[in-house]
């Protein structure tokens, strides 16, 4: 029998270990067949959504993050006072007073080694110029001209701060914790739990990109953490033979026998439901194996990108091995979006670029440009824009002082996000930061701005979210960012 704290077993294990025979095959075959546990968790789910409910804006997110941090002074934050004063420290500047007599100044910033990282002290020119782009005249970087073509549809916020200036920033910026409280789930996660699915053959939450190996960044990033692992993002290449780890039977293996290994599956797993109804893990398990024969034939299709048109396929930059792989997974996002996936969650690697700025952020920069403006495009030729929020984001920007003699460090006092799409207004821009742009200094917003606005737009309200049992603090919440809602 099942081993239980201070030997006692609850009356759903006993039965079942005691022997419930074709009851209990028959009972777990049933739970399996009609999805009770999925059920119920999607009535959860639903009555969440609608004690939060407000008219939604937006369906669906998709959701850029550039890992290791861009220069926000190269892209959409441009500062000429950083050339007019290059060379000389900050202690030399006009600027001294502004950045080190500032509030702001480490004061908020926590690090692994105890103490902030080292000022970079000589300011260190632009490595790009700019150009104002679009009707609305918003200052971009040349390194940016897709994206800047777009301009008009973007909502840029040029004052956001955060206080981990290491990499674990990335987890901070998608849970808005610092990785030293520890997990909590991302705000893909809470999209999942707060919204429920538009589409039962696919997962709602999925992540593509990352590192070398597509590891798409730190797990904890797009954990459904306490929420459940049933809300954890699914990783998913664009690799139509194997679009999922494990989520094909193999080439040996025909139709009907997954469909009769699947039956198989279902019910043991709705034997092992009875047996062990509280183990979270175990109700993720049972329910990915429920989807698991319709994901093998849905996943697969949505990833086969062969019925594009060749227009289309250009206009994500598919033909040019630059731009390819970030084309390919956001013409796979604008796939799955159509098909009512709640969160795509795209990661690009590589772009820490302590030394040699110019050549990492050229790089950088063309192999996501030409695909990420590709989908702005695609989507509002679609009339898909407005219902779908498309973010920009990273771990933090760089430095205004020169590190290593041409690089920038990392740095979460001052820097950039935008947004499109979704209800938002477009070609404008909001908050500032001072004029070598170290510190946010104009509506200052803290990462969890960024989700308060993203889930207002979907319908929810974040406070409406707490869950019992998991305190959220004040900052966890965050506030919409009205200027940019239209």
């Amino acid at each position: 029998m099942a081993d239980f704290p201070c030997g006692r077993v609850n009356r759903r294990a006993c039965l079942a270990d005691m022997g419930m025979g074709f009851t209990g095959v028959a009972l777990g075959a049933m739970l399996a067949q009609d999805g009770v546990t999925r059920a119920a968790d999607s009535a959860r789910s639903q009555a969440m959504a609608a004690a939060s409910h407000f008219a939604p804006k937006a369906k669906s997110v998709i959701w850029y993050f550039m890992l290791g941090g861009t220069s926000h002074l190269e892209s959409f934050d441009y500062k000429p006072a950083i050339n007019r004063y290059s060379g000389l420290t900050v202690d030399e500047s006009p600027f001294r007073s502004a950045v080190l007599d500032s509030p702001y100044y480490r004061k908020n910033v926590r690090d692994f080694a105890g103490t902030p990282r080292a000022l970079m002290a000589q300011l260190y020119p632009l490595q790009i110029g700019f150009q104002r782009r679009g009707q609305c005249g918003m200052e971009v970087s040349d390194w940016w001209p897709h994206v800047g073509g777009c301009a008009d549809d973007l909502a840029v916020v040029r004052s956001m701060w955060t206080t981990d200036n290491d990499h674990a920033a990335q987890l901070q910026f998608h849970t808005g914790r610092h990785i030293f409280d520890g997990f909590h789930p991302s705000i893909g996660s809470w999209v999942h739990y707060g919204l429920g699915s538009l589409n039962e053959n696919l997962p709602q939450f999925i992540v593509m990109g990352g590192g070398p190996g597509d590891c798409c960044g730190g797990v904890g990033a797009h954990s459904g953490s306490y929420l459940g692992p049933e809300h954890s993002g699914v990783n998913m290449s664009v690799d139509p033979q194997n679009p999922l780890s494990f989520g094909t039977p193999g080439s040996t293996v025909s139709l009907a026998e997954r469909r009769e290994q699947l039956n198989l599956l279902s019910e043991l797993n709705g034997i092992a439901g009875v047996q062990y109804p509280e183990d979270a893990a175990m109700r993720a398990r049972i329910r990915s194996y429920e989807l698991a024969f319709r994901m093998q034939m849905s996943v697969p299709e949505v990833v086969n990108l062969s019925g594009e048109t060749q227009q289309t396929q250009d206009m994500y930059g598919l033909s040019d091995s630059a731009t390819e792989r970030v084309g390919r997974f956001s013409l796979t996002a604008r796939r799955l979006v159509e098909r009512g996936v709640r969160f795509v969650q795209i990661y690009d690697d590589g772009w820490d670029a302590h030394s040699q700025l110019l050549q990492n952020h050229t790089t950088r920069c063309r192999a996501v440009d030409k695909p990420i403006a590709g989908l702005l495009k695609d989507l509002k030729q679609r009339g898909l824009l407005e219902e779908t929020l498309v973010v920009w984001a990273t771990e933090f920007g760089r430095t205004p002082g020169a590190e290593r003699s041409d690089g920038r460090d990392h740095h979460p006092y001052g820097f950039s996000v935008w947004m499109a799409g979704g209800g938002l207004k477009g070609g404008v821009v909001h908050g500032a930061t001072d004029e070598i742009g170290f510190h946010a200094v104009e509506d200052r917003h803290y990462v969890t701005d960024i989700h308060a606005t993203v889930l207002h737009q979907l319908g929810l309200d974040p406070r409406r979210l707490e869950v019992p049992g998991n305190k959220r603090l004040e900052i966890d919440f965050g506030r919409p960012i009205d200027a940019i809602i239209a």
